[in-house]
Order: C-alpha cells, then structure tokens, then sequence
C-alpha cells in the first residue's frame, strides 16, 4: 500500500486545484488548511470528551463498565475498517461534497440514484451529530449552572442552552473564520491534555477506587431487557456515536493543501488517537467510580459529574466538567463547520430545496453561512422532543450513528463492486481495499438494524426510539421527491463548466476578495 508521507512540494496548491477542475469544480472556498488543521477538525468532532462522558450514564445502564470497556475495543475495530476504506476512496476523489459524491463516480450505474441517497443520509446524521454534540454540552452546562448557581437542570433548560450554544456556534462560523480555525487546532490538545488532566486527578486524588475486575468485568442491566447479549450490543452507542464525524476531513478537502494525502490522513489519524485516548479515557472514570446507583439516579442528569464531585470533591470535580464543557463546545463549533461545508456541496448540486440560497458564498470570507445556519436550525429542530421524551438523546445519538455511517459505508461498498477498475489516489491499499470494504460494509448493515430497535422496555412513549420515525420522515420526503421530480433532473454533482469558465469563477471571487 502506498501511503507514504511525502513532503508537500511549492506547486501543490496549482495541483489541488487542477484535480478539482477535473472533478469538475471551481476553487470557491479559500486553500488555507494544512494537515494538522484538517486532522483537528475530524479530532474535534469525535472529541471523546463530548462522546465517550455524555453516553457514559447510558453505558452505565447497558451494560455497564464491561459493554464500555470492551465494547469500545470492538467497536473501534471495525471504525478503523470503516475509515480505511473512506480514506482510500477520499484520497482518489478530494472534494468537499465528500460521499454523496464518490457514490456518484463509483456506481457502475444509476449514478444518480446513489448519490441523492448517500447525500441524504449523510445529511441527516450530520445535523443529528451536531445536535447530539451540543446537546451533550447543553446538558453539561446545565450540571454545571445547577450546581453552581441553582439552574435547575430541566428539559426546558437544556433545550434553552442548546439553542444559545448552536447560536454562537453559528455566528463563530459566520464571523469568526479565522478564530474557529485557530480554534479547532487549539482543541485538539485541549482533549488530549484535558484527556491527561482528568485521568491523573481520578487516578490520583480519590481516596479509593473500584477492583479491575468491576471495571473490565461488570455487567450492568438496568435496560428491562432479559437477553444480556441484546444489552451489550445496546451498549455499543457508546462508542459507536463517540466516533463519528472524521468525514469532516473529506468535507474540508477543498480547504485543504495537498488534499488527496492530507484528507485520508485526517480522517485515519483522528480515529486512532480517538481510540486510543477514549479508551483510557473510559478506564480511568470508570475506576474512579465511588457510588455506581448515586451515579446513575444523580440530580445533575450527567453522571460524569457526580463522579467527578464524588471522586474528588465538589471544587475539583466542577473544574474537570469544565475541562469536558470547553471540549464539548469546541467539538459543537467544529461540526456546524463541517456540516455546512456539506450543506454547501449538496446545494451546489441542486439536492436541498432552495438550493440557490444555501449554496451561496459570504464574498468576504469565502465561506457558505448560509449553509452554516441551516445546520445550527436544524439541529435544534431534530433535538426538540426532548422536552417530552426522556430518551431523546438516545434517538438524536442513533440517527447520528445510522445516518453517518450509512453514507460512509455506500462509498466503501461500491469501491467494492467496482473491483481492479477503482482508480486508486496517492492514498491507497491495493489489494487489501476490497477485503477492507467488505467487512466495513457487514458491519454497518449490522448496526443499522441494531441502533433502529428500542432501547428499554416497556416500550412507552418516554422510552419509544424515535429513529425509525425521523428517518422515515426525511428519507421518505427524500424519496419521494426522488420518484416524483428529483430522477428526472438530477444527474448527480454537477460540473460547474470548462476549465476556462472555472477559472472566470475563480477570478471572480478574487476581485471581489
């Protein structure tokens, strides 16, 4: 396999661009984002203090330490799978429209179709990851505000604080280009150092700390489901929602110096650091665990916190939620970036109504805002029916992974198909691709099904999953505007026109920059 870091020769922005012409596209947004950047935005959106701390009190009840702690190892196995295969298909095709495109090249036939699907689903499980993201930093907020000053952590509470938090989110990535790129780099060793911080005050300051074999053996059921092997596969969301969003190194390619290497890179290096970090992340919350049920039933509705406070007191422990909160809140900024970027490729196709408008570009920073605040409306929109259903959360993660990785598998999966004719990038893992797509492709049909079914019982309406109901409204609408009107005119990512009429675009935006 060929994936030698080679270093960036002076000409790559002239060759990134001309690989963008024969994509068929016009260099619109600014080529400023080097590997590191590209790498920490995907780092920032599996951001394994947002992920792994704010599942940790269903994990607690599905399985407990043990579905936490080897379920993560398995898991992390097949993501690794799973983003081998995108890396490669990344690699041959770097562009911001990402799956939905590569779908579209890689179809032996009915191109079109393929890509309006991909496109969709994509498009749902990343306005679903932004919402679980900040809705994970609402709830933490909320703990934080609670025992602080006394706000009272409700539904209607948290529901405020998402809407605040999507909307300075929205307006960083509106007005605030340059800082939220600084930012993302800033995040990522924010996570690892915050990763650091908070495993060293758990391993070091509580006064005692569970046995290993509660923490790698202890199975929890507090779910009302009989079948242990039903609650351990329940239990893999966990880590299966964690890591999630490294597509945002694809999304981002077209901002990105030498793409084809550095985009693959990104999406690879950020699932291994995740996995490796996350793990000992789980290991040592888990250890320091003093009071299991006072976890789990605690009044913040974030056990994290109440471990933290329990573990090492109530000063130390509100300092290591806010170490989780300003991950939390980077990881958010950064999703509503990658979002948009979809948002923007998808439109500039013509796949969203009113496409026109979200496809348009801000003249002065060269960046889709319009698109930015679809996905900040959208995302408080998906999250909404926590107000009435306790298991909302739960619903907005599934929706996440489901949609997520559907879309990155499809990519995978016809690479697969298309056998010896894939034409590889620089990024590639010659005869190892097709075995790598296969089993990607197994996996993600098993999670689908699995992430679809309810996760307590009794089934009532505080505890029905309304993943199956979200999807069937926005893919059935996909879809029938699919049969209706999109299958007669739309072919597919557009080619926006000859290399002279690219560059007349290029132009165009520098003059007016």
């Amino acid at each position: 396999m060929d994936v030698s870091d080679q270093q960036t020769t002076p000409d790559h922005a002239d060759d990134d661009s001309a690989r963008l012409h024969q994509l068929g596209y016009a260099q619109e947004l600014k080529r400023t984002m080097s590997a590191f950047s590209n790498f920490a935005v995907s780092f920032t959106i599996i951001s394994i203090l947002s992920g792994c701390l704010t599942l940790y009190g269903t994990g607690m009840k599905t399985g407990g330490p043990a579905a936490m702690i080897w379920g993560w190892v398995l898991v992390g196995f097949f993501v690794i799978l799973v983003g081998l295969g995108m890396a490669e298909v990344c690699s041959s095709y770097p562009t911001a429209g990402g799956l939905y495109y590569w779908a579209a090249k890689l179809a032996p036939r009915n191109g079109a179709a393929w890509s309006w699907f991909t496109g969709w689903f994509n498009l749902i499980g990343q306005i679903a990851v932004t919402a679980g993201i900040d809705f994970g930093a609402a709830l933490f907020l909320n703990a934080f505000l609670d025992l602080q000053w006394g706000f009272t952590a409700t539904p209607g509470h948290t529901i405020l604080l998402l809407a605040i938090i999507l909307v300075v989110h929205g307006l960083l990535n509106t007005f605030g280009v340059r800082l939220v790129a600084i930012l993302n780099n800033v995040s990522v060793w924010w996570h690892l150092v915050g990763v650091l911080v908070i495993v060293s005050v758990l391993a070091f300051v509580p006064a005692k700390h569970q046995e290993a074999g509660f923490v790698f053996g202890q199975f929890v059921n507090q779910t009302g489901w009989t079948s242990p092997v039903y609650v351990f596969a329940l239990g893999l969301l966990l880590a299966q929602y964690t890591l999630t969003g490294y597509d945002a190194s694809a999304h981002m390619t077209e901002e990105t110096k030498n793409a084809a290497k550095a985009g693959p890179r990104g999406i690879v290096t950020s699932i291994l650091v995740s996995l490796v970090a996350g793990w000992i992340l789980l290991i040592g919350l888990t250890f320091a665990i003093q009071d299991y049920d006072g976890a789990v039933g605690s009044a913040t509705g974030v056990p994290p916190a109440q471990i933290f406070i329990d573990a090492t007191g109530v000063t130390t422990g509100k300092f290591l939620l806010l170490i989780c909160i300003g991950a939390q809140l980077f990881c958010g900024m950064s999703s509503v970036t990658a979002n948009s970027r979809m948002i923007y490729a998808f439109a500039r196709d013509g796949a969203i109504p009113g496409s026109a408008f979200w496809h348009r570009i801000n003249k002065r920073t060269q960046t889709p805002t319009n698109a930015v605040w679809l996905a900040a409306i959208g995302a408080l929109i998906l999250a909404l029916p926590y107000l009435w259903s306790a298991t909302a959360y739960y619903a907005v993660t599934s929706i996440a992974v489901v949609g997520l990785y559907v879309a990155y598998v499809i990519p995978v999966f016809l690479r697969v198909r298309r056998g010896d004719s894939f034409e590889a990038g620089p990024w590639n893992f010659g005869k190892w691709g097709k075995p790598i797509g296969i089993v990607a492709s197994v996996w993600v049909a098993c999670i689908f099904v699995l992430f679809m079914l309810p996760p307590a019982s009794p089934i009532t309406v505080d505890s029905f999953n309304y993943t199956p109901v979200a999807f069937l409204v926005v893919l059935g609408g996909a879809a029938l505007w699919w049969v209706v009107s999109a299958r007669k005119w739309f072919k597919g990512p557009k080619v926006q026109g000859s290399e002279a009429e690219l560059a007349a675009v290029e132009q165009e935006l520098k003059e007016l920059g």
